[in-house]
């Protein structure tokens, strides 16, 4: 007899347009484990308003959970490499540690993600995985994009920002991002239309508007050659004519946009910065009130390896008449073969 009424339930529940059906299983079979009488379930629970909707409309819930959980082992696994490793490094000699502490916590967030969501279901843009060769391409499958170590030179010199930066993406729209800046033991995190947080407050960008009342942060990055350095410096000058308050750099972009987005700096701009140092900051600053441009004022591209975060626009628009562009090459550009 209960085998009848699920079935029962089930048939009534087929009731769906194969327009319907198919939006919704291209939507919710992503999700791992998801079958077909599931994904009519939750269809019609969501047509008719089921007050259970919220709950089984939201199959990424628990990877936001989760991601928050492996983030925070990620930053012990880096704070015990800090605290127990590097003190009796030399400079060269820690070079190599980081080098092996990004491989290791790398290996450690994909490894658990596998296992919690199944191998084969996900898609990883890791940090460290395409450092050696693998694509960094963004598709409509549900991905993981990874800094298993944002700040590494800060790691090396006991500079105390270190973050760890996941974001998750389906259908190339950034669902959700963690940010756990493991030194400080904060951890930042938001979910798209579900606001920012900071160890549970939630957190607003400020409302400062007055440019010369505002804090600036950007970073000369990892580029040396003249050109690029010039312009770097030449922009930073000409933003500290205007004149701003202040301009400041931590040595990490997630944490630069965690700033952005907790109110304490109004903008972070850097031209030159991958891919996995601001997706999960970029959710961030969004849920906190804040916006994302590209450094010319244009939308946001997350490969274009640009990008300015504000509090509002009036800030953005000010510091980006004074930013001098040059080229880098976008992360999912083809990899010339030697």
């Amino acid at each position: 007899m209960p085998e009848r009424k699920k079935k029962k339930r089930k048939n009534k529940l087929l009731n769906l347009s194969n327009k319907e059906l198919k939006a919704l299983q291209k939507t919710v079979h992503c999700y791992p484990g998801a079958t077909d009488s599931w994904s009519v379930f939750l269809h019609k629970a969501l047509l008719s308003k089921d007050p259970r909707a919220h709950t089984m409309a939201d199959p990424w819930q628990t990877a936001y959970d989760f991601a928050v959980q492996v983030a925070r082992a990620a930053g012990a696994v880096i704070r015990k490499a800090g605290e127990e490793e590097i003190k009796i490094q030399t400079k060269s000699s820690a070079v190599d540690l980081v080098t092996k502490t990004d491989e290791r916590v790398e290996k450690i967030i994909i490894g658990s993600l596998k296992e919690q969501f199944g191998d084969g279901t996900h898609c990883f843009i890791g940090e460290e995985s395409v450092s050696k060769g693998e694509a960094c391409i963004l598709t409509d499958k549900p991905t993981w994009i990874i800094d298993p170590v944002d700040g590494t030179t800060n790691f090396v010199h006991g500079f105390p920002f270190v973050a760890v930066s996941i974001a998750f993406a389906v259908n190339k729209q950034l669902e959700f991002g963690v940010v756990y800046s493991c030194l400080e033991d904060k951890m930042y995190k938001a979910r798209r239309g579900q606001g920012a947080f900071c160890d549970d407050e939630q957190i607003q960008v400020s409302d400062v508007k007055d440019i010369n009342k505002s804090i600036i942060i950007s970073e000369h990055g990892t580029d040396r050659s003249i050109e690029k350095v010039t312009k770097i410096f030449s922009t930073m000058q000409k933003i500290l004519r205007i004149p701003v308050h202040g301009l400041r750099g931590s040595g990490t972009a997630a944490t630069n946009m965690c700033l952005v987005a907790s109110g304490a700096v109004e903008a972070f701009f850097e031209i030159g910065i991958h891919c996995w140092d601001i997706a999960a900051g970029a959710v961030i600053v969004q849920e906190a009130g804040g916006l994302i441009l590209d450094v010319d004022g244009g939308p946001f591209d997350l490969m274009s390896r640009r990008m300015m975060s504000a509090n509002n626009d009036v800030i953005a628009r000010r510091i980006i008449k004074e930013i001098e562009i040059f080229p880098v090459v976008r992360d999912d550009a083809p990899v010339q073969k030697k």
